[in-house]
């Protein structure tokens, strides 16, 4: 029974999925947009989003504390110099998931995230 389990396991172990949504965080903090699965889009929305509201502050124990997850300097710098900054009158919501089709060799449905400009 699944009851009270909250998010998707993406049919890795704990430390396998964290180490996935640090990646591809690292990946859409510094492309700006990224595709991949639909279920993996969904899970990442409010990891990021978490970073990106702890770098609306700029504080220095933000920016330590965005440190554990994003490993790239140069990530973590774009990260409180630029994506911050932009959203900091937003209220929320920095991110936006539309919906691509389907992987051609699976099937799986494809979706790009990508962060909201201002």
């Amino acid at each position: 029974m699944r009851h009270r389990k909250a998010g998707r396991s993406l049919r890795r172990t704990s430390e396998q999925r964290l180490a996935l949504l640090r990646n591809l965080a690292t990946s859409l903090i510094e492309q700006g947009a990224i595709e991949t699965t639909e279920a993996k889009a969904k899970e990442l929305r409010p990891f990021v989003e978490k970073l990106i509201t702890k770098a609306r502050t700029g504080t220095l124990h933000a920016r330590r504390l965005a440190g554990k997850h994003v490993h790239k300097r140069a990530a973590a710098d774009k990260l409180f110099q630029e994506v911050g900054p932009k959203n900091a009158k937003r209220a929320g919501g920095y991110t936006r998931i539309l919906k691509t089709g389907h992987r051609k060799g699976d099937g799986a449905d494809m979706a790009r995230i990508e962060i909201i400009e201002g």
